[in-house]
């Protein structure tokens, strides 16, 4: 395998890295890529060889299987299913954007993330590199593009030091987060919110606030709250508006038991 670095910011070697990334998830091998967040290290999701690839390049095991981001809000329902109403609304509402959603997976789907419980963290990030290559690839198992135990990479030199010729392509395009100053968010992993119970729970607070989740779903938990005696399921999110029909990663201190999905990711701030 040839590793090669491609400096996405000039339009040509741009169009070849992302020609040449196709190529490698095709393949079944791993490519580092920016998001919104961090840059992450990503394989075919639908391929077991792939992401069992991607786990072993980070020195993971399947314990801690990898979100998947995906390019556009249809595929959501492809993916998973019994999708709360509250969880639609807050995907139409953050989505792009640093949310990672655990619904039930879709249980005709032939993929194995790992030890995931029947669950997937789904997200789609909000950068224009990545959903490009979101376009032509498809969902995308992806977790930070770093050995585990170390510093997510914020470029893709960063992580080229860690991950070395585990990876066949590294799409460069600067530093990420890009923004620096964005009210305190920048550097952080995306926030995670578990759909698949009686209550949407939040499992890793990072960057989007909790205030700003419940202004869409009231009855979103934070991390080690626990609902009232008398309060009913969040099933129904805040806004009156209808939700849009659809087609088709450590967890924070939730006290409710957690997802496979979500386990293992806080400690190397995963980009999804």
């Amino acid at each position: 395998m040839t590793t090669a670095t491609y400096n996405c910011t000039d339009p040509q070697e741009r169009a070849e890295g992302l020609a040449h990334a196709q190529r490698a998830i095709a393949q079944k091998q791993c490519i580092v890529m920016p998001t919104d967040t961090v840059y992450g290290i990503a394989a075919d999701a639908f391929s077991a060889q792939a992401v069992a690839t991607l786990l072993a390049a980070k020195g993971r095991g399947r314990s801690m299987p990898p979100p998947v981001l995906i390019p556009r809000l249809q595929t959501m329902d492809g993916l998973a299913t019994e999708v709360p109403a509250a969880g639609r609304a807050l995907a139409e509402k953050f989505w792009p954007g640093p949310l990672t959603l655990i619904f039930h997976a879709q249980p005709s789907l032939t993929w194995d993330l790992g030890e995931t419980k029947g669950t997937v963290a789904l997200r789609i990030p909000d950068d224009e590199l990545a959903q490009a290559l979101l376009t032509i690839t498809g969902p995308l198992a992806v977790s930070s593009a770093n050995r585990t135990g170390h510093p997510a990479a914020q470029t893709a030199a960063e992580a080229r030091e860690q991950l070395a010729e585990s990876v066949e392509v590294y799409l460069e395009e600067g530093f990420r987060p890009a923004d620096g100053d964005d009210g305190g968010s920048a550097g952080l992993p995306s926030t995670i919110i578990d759909c698949t119970g009686e209550h949407l729970r939040v499992v890793r607070q990072g960057a989007l606030s909790l205030e700003a989740i419940r202004e869409v779903a009231p009855g979103v938990l934070g991390l080690g709250e626990e609902p009232a005696a008398h309060e009913p399921a969040a099933a129904e999110p805040a806004a009156a508006e209808p939700a849009a029909e659809q087609p088709a990663g450590a967890a924070g201190d939730a006290a409710a038991e957690q997802p496979a999905a979500a386990a293992g990711e806080q400690a190397d701030l995963p980009p999804a």
